[in-house]
């Protein structure tokens, strides 16, 4: 073999590799796009929308088929992302836990429908907190409605707690609807369950999803708080116009928001999901069973509180650390992440074995989760008005 096609066949290797294992993207209604048409699209809507990096991951068949990183890491430097770069999970936090809960009912530690209080020998606000703030429950002391608190309700967002205390206008921890009766997102409500099983366990958070999640599926570069390790590799977050915030590293452990992980990393969680590698096949069913119906107009803002049955068409609903919603091709489970200059969306078709993975450094990225979802995987079922991810070519 000479030289020239020497480099020419590594490079074929490293590119098919990276681009798609070298075979056709099969969507849901059986239509294919190529790993390069769909390396060309993603080009194109990264910089009409100017959206600093984002990585991709396509799963046909339960397994991925297309796998890639875009941009940068820090768009002063020009460092390029790749599939090992560190991204703030944000929320998708939530149904990394979710799964680790259903391990524990599972084996018997948990029941769903046990009131969270009575796992304890005393009141969750008699415990000193020992974090900045997260554990400090003294604000549930007149309020006896929490009580009433179970995992299902904090795994489908009817707790009843807000999202954030800090959303509340004195930024004190309340129930504001009785627990099970309104789904109200709430990372309060995933971050109750999480300080509950601490004190009953006696171990913290990260040990646990270590134990239970991280290490049997060699997710190596995932943590619900920054490590070391993570200095070598990893990406700012990004305004609309394109100045990185600086990073948080300061965080103490929260099951709802503070995972920390790659590209490979989140592509090994949601292939096992997928091939019930962690939870049998019931457990996971169970998972992706509505729990309760969604009428909000939006996810979030002021439409949060108003209902409309315009997401009725797809049986919009919540399942176990899991959005739902019905389609042609089956059930279609899904997360999103936001936080400052990073925003995220998975969604998997369980009965298809077709789902995604997008994960961006950019407060523009969800602009073009519309065009890329139909693009990439012919999902046109997601609620993007619900989610507010309003396409670059609509906003004013």
């Amino acid at each position: 073999m000479s030289l020239k096609n020497c480099y020419f066949t590594l490079f074929s290797i490293f590119y098919f590799a990276a681009v798609g294992f070298g075979q056709n993207i099969v969507r849901l209604d059986k239509t294919e796009i190529s790993a390069i048409s769909l390396d060309q699209k993603i080009d194109a809507l990264m910089k009409i929308a100017k959206v600093q990096g984002l990585a991709v991951t396509v799963f046909n068949n339960n397994k991925p088929v297309y796998k890639k990183s875009f941009g940068y890491k820090n768009l002063r430097t020009k460092e390029l992302i790749n599939n090992e770069t560190n991204f703030y999970g944000a929320s998708l936090s939530k149904p990394v836990f979710a799964v680790m809960v259903m391990q524990l009912v599972e084996k018997g530690i948990l029941d769903l429908d046990k009131p969270l209080q009575d796992y304890l020998p005393k009141p969750i606000y008699s415990y000193k907190p020992t974090k900045k703030w997260h554990d400090n429950y003294q604000d549930l002391k007149e309020d006896s409605s929490y009580v009433k608190i179970t995992a299902r309700m904090c795994l489908d967002h009817t707790s009843g707690f807000p999202n954030w205390r800090w959303d509340e206008p004195d930024q004190k921890l309340r129930v504001k609807a009785i627990p099970g009766s309104r789904y109200s997102y709430s990372g309060e409500g995933l971050v109750y369950l999480q300080v509950v099983l601490e004190h009953l366990l006696d171990k913290p958070l990260e040990q646990m999803m270590q134990e239970n999640v991280f290490r049997p599926l060699k997710m190596n570069h995932s943590s619900y708080t920054w490590q070391p390790e993570f200095e070598k590799d990893y990406c700012l977050g990004h305004n609309t116009t394109g100045e990185p915030y600086e990073k948080d590293k300061d965080n103490d452990a929260r099951a709802a928001s503070t995972l920390e992980t790659t590209l490979n990393d989140y592509t090994l969680f949601t292939e096992a999901v997928l091939k019930n590698k962690l939870l049998k096949k019931a457990t996971t069913k169970t998972m992706f069973t509505q729990q309760i119906k969604i009428r909000s107009i939006a996810q979030f803002g002021p439409l949060r509180l108003k209902d409309s049955n315009a997401n009725d068409s797809i049986d919009l609903g919540y399942g176990l650390g899991w959005v739902l919603l019905q389609s042609p091709y089956g059930t279609g489970a899904f997360k999103e992440g936001h936080g400052d200059g990073f925003q995220h969306y998975s969604i998997i078709f369980p009965q298809t074995g077709t789902g995604i993975i997008i994960m961006s450094n950019s407060d523009n990225a969800e602009s073009i989760f519309k065009a890329l979802l139909e693009t990439a995987i012919g999902d046109i079922y997601t609620p993007w008005k619900w989610e507010n991810y309003i396409p670059y070519d609509l906003k004013e």
